[in-house]
């Protein structure tokens, strides 16, 4: 397995060669200022209006590695955006440069799957989300990407360990493999609901072998008021018009006295997807569009060397903290230590978003549980918009 072990990443040996250069050169000129470096991105993915921070919790993990340095931090599922930092290191350089790359790819890459998640959350509104995108990743860092997903939005996830890890119940019932296997979806659901506890629900996926509405029809018939939905994965190339072809579906299972059971559509779903599909959906199961997100591209710049403001060019110089307002979320990004004047009408205290929490190797608040983490992000949706 082409793998870094957790001990080689808090050590260091995940790192991009200019920092061990670097490193190298300062060591012999005997130079190691003291520095502040802030987390921060200027560019957010085409269409998106914000970001939310996620992978939080493992880097905390290498920063508790680190001995010397301190860290302030927004707290993990903080929606945020540009120009707003959300970690900031302040300590000897040498002490911490060398883990950039590792910080920067434990925060990017959670957070773009968690972005995506909540953007996803937004098209849905209260219908069923699933995160079904571990397939489409390295297993070793699907419970990484599930957790994002989650924390994001998402309702449930598939992957075992995943769940373990998160304290909820997998989601998933049927393949399209048992489908193949039996020769028949209505006697495949029939099977799943002889065999598995019934606190899973039942879901029977209609699109395998027949037509859609005849296998939902068949499903409907086989399994009665036990049939919790119907799950509909059909390939691009069968879809036709994805819309029409559920509100058949609903259509039929309604006249035969089967109005409730659900219609949950997967495959190629995403943001936009959902929103087309949101007048015939009960829910969706998103796969690809969370395990592919795109990245948030944080930068680690460093804004202050020796207490002086310095920053590279186009980069703000100074220390800085971010002020938000906590009913209508408006924010300002201010130099640390000065308190902006009221952000807005709400007239509430505006409250800092970077918080001490790491202090010399010591965690200085206990962090959040995913379920704590996803009800934060579920409250601050409601007040962002997607685009």
């Amino acid at each position: 397995m082409h793998l870094a072990t957790e001990a080689q990443i808090k050590t260091g040996k995940v790192t991009d060669v200019y920092f061990l250069r670097t490193q190298q050169i300062l060591r012999a000129k005997r130079i190691n200022k003291h520095v502040c470096a802030e987390f921060v991105t200027k560019h957010l993915p085409a269409g998106y209006a914000f970001g939310v921070l996620a992978g939080l919790e493992e880097a905390v993990e290498v920063l508790l590695a680190i001995p010397g340095i301190e860290v302030d931090a927004m707290e993990e599922g903080t929606v945020f955006g540009l120009h707003q930092p959300v970690l900031s290191i302040r300590g000897r350089y040498l002490d911490f440069g060398l883990f950039e790359t590792a910080l920067l790819g434990l925060l990017c890459q959670a957070s773009g799957i968690a972005t995506r998640a909540a953007r996803c959350r937004q098209a849905a509104d209260d219908r069923l989300l699933l995160s079904f995108g571990a397939r489409r990743v390295h297993p070793a860092i699907a419970p990484m990407v599930e957790r994002a997903a989650y924390v994001g939005g998402c309702d449930g996830v598939s992957v075992v360990m995943s769940a373990k890890i998160l304290g909820i119940q997998p989601s998933g019932t049927i393949p399209h493999a048992l489908v193949l296997l039996m020769g028949d979806a209505a006697w495949a659901v029939k099977a799943f609901d002889a065999v598995i506890p019934r606190s899973v629900k039942r879901v029977a996926l209609i699109d395998t072998i027949g037509d859609e509405k005849f296998e939902a029809i068949a499903c409907a018939e086989a399994l009665g008021k036990k049939l919790f939905a119907v799950r509909l994965d059909t390939p691009a190339s069968r879809r036709g018009n994805l819309v029409e072809l559920v509100r058949e579906i609903r259509w039929e299972l309604a006249l035969r006295g089967h109005a409730g059971v659900k219609c949950l559509v997967s495959g190629g779903i995403d943001e936009d997807e959902i929103k087309t599909l949101n007048s015939v959906c009960d829910g969706y199961g998103v796969g690809t569009a969370l395990a592919n997100a795109p990245v948030i591209d944080f930068a680690m710049d460093l804004v202050e060397i020796d207490g002086r403001p310095m920053a590279k060019r186009g980069k703000p110089s100074g220390r800085k903290q971010v002020w938000r307002c906590p009913r209508c979320q408006a924010t300002v990004v201010a130099p640390w230590g000065k308190k902006p004047t009221p952000l807005c009408r709400c007239r509430r205290a505006s409250h800092a978003l970077l918080t001490p929490l790491v202090r010399n190797g010591k965690l200085l608040r206990s962090l959040p549980s995913a379920q704590a983490i996803r009800d934060q992000v579920l409250r601050q949706l409601k007040l962002w918009p997607s685009e």
